[in-house]
């Protein structure tokens, strides 16, 4: 696909800009998650909208206040609002409200296979496959919640740390991950070696599992507020500087006593939002002015610009699961829809 791309550079309107369809909401994007060829995207007015392939979107009201938090999950997603609500919503727009939490904000959400997670205030509730309901309080307010690849593993981020819960037979057993500060995203590495936050102090933590060593990111000009893993080593790609700045996580030792890679520089603008290119060791980088590039996780290829700057901070990128299509979105609402690939003459 990197391929595909490259004859798109060399004019002052990109392929995707020509081509795409332009929306104007008048409310932020706050929230974008793909299923299939559908890309679902949530909005500060509560609203959640369905992007298809040859179809106007349509939407439906699904908060009262702005959507905080979504997730996939298997065929539906789940979102959570400053309206306290905890909704599962299919791909038709029927919505299934799980939880109402009043005046308390839902404030992250989780999905693996058939269990549906959402964290409110102090307290992350986990609903399973049978609709059994548990929840944990914590010792502070919840920031990001995320499994481990394979499920067993439920993080839990807060101010101080990490609570990693441990699914067994009949219960969940705890352990914490401990550093002083505010963390916020929590991820876990594909291959559930590591685990990393984003901190309020401009840095990412993280620890390796099985021994809880730590591993300090740090340097960045901004608050780190999107961050993804790309290709086979594979990369954490951060938003939060003027590049995208990507950690090795290979070999026994991941980033540590590593430098980075930077790629897709966007001048005096900080990316605000990347997202991977799917078995591709490539990254969308967003900034703060609506610049959208491509580029190669390789410090010596330029990259594409897929989108020139408009003036708006770019808060959500996504491309289809079927990599045909891709979707900007922006925190004044507008939002790009456009066939990934040139189209042909």
């Amino acid at each position: 696909m990197i391929a595909d791309l490259d004859q798109l550079e060399g004019s002052n309107q990109t392929e995707l800009e020509k081509n795409g369809e332009h929306f104007e909401f008048n409310a932020p994007v706050t929230e974008a998650v793909s299923i299939g060829n559908t890309v679902v995207v949530g909005f500060g007015d509560g609203k959640i909208r369905f992007f298809k392939p040859d179809q106007k979107p349509h939407d439906i009201q699904a908060h009262s206040g702005v959507i905080l938090c979504m997730v996939k999950a298997e065929d539906y997603i789940l979102t959570g609002g400053d309206d306290g609500r905890f909704l599962q919503i299919s791909m038709d727009g029927e919505i299934e409200e799980i939880a109402n939490f009043g005046s308390r904000w839902v404030d992250s959400v989780a999905a693996y296979k058939g269990d549906r997670v959402c964290s409110s205030d102090k307290v992350v509730y986990i609903w399973s496959k049978e609709n059994e309901k548990k929840s944990f309080t914590h010792q502070s307010t919840i920031s990001g919640v995320t499994f481990s690849p394979n499920g067993k593993h439920l993080a839990v981020s807060r101010y101080g740390g990490v609570t990693v819960w441990r699914r067994e037979k009949n219960k969940w057993s705890s352990s914490n991950y401990s550093w002083k500060g505010s963390h916020g995203k929590v991820t876990f590495s594909p291959n559930g070696k590591y685990l990393v936050t984003s901190m309020q102090e401009n840095q990412l933590h993280g620890w390796r599992l099985n021994d809880k060593a730590d591993l300090a990111m740090s340097g960045y000009p901004a608050k780190i507020k999107s961050f993804n893993w790309v290709g086979d080593t594979p990369y954490l790609v951060t938003s939060g500087a003027s590049e995208a700045v990507c950690w090795p996580f290979d070999g026994k030792e991941g980033p540590m006593g590593r430098k980075p890679v930077c790629v897709a520089s966007g001048g005096k603008q900080y990316a605000t939002f990347v997202e991977s290119l799917t078995e591709e060791n490539a990254v969308f980088v967003g900034f703060k002015d609506g610049l959208v590039l491509l580029s190669e996780i390789d410090e010596k290829k330029n990259p594409i610009t897929i989108r020139n700057s408009t003036g708006s901070e770019v808060s959500a990128i996504v491309v289809s699961e079927t990599r045909a299509h891709i979707l900007i979105g922006d925190i004044k609402g507008n939002v790009t829809w456009s066939s990934i690939r040139p189209q042909q003459n």
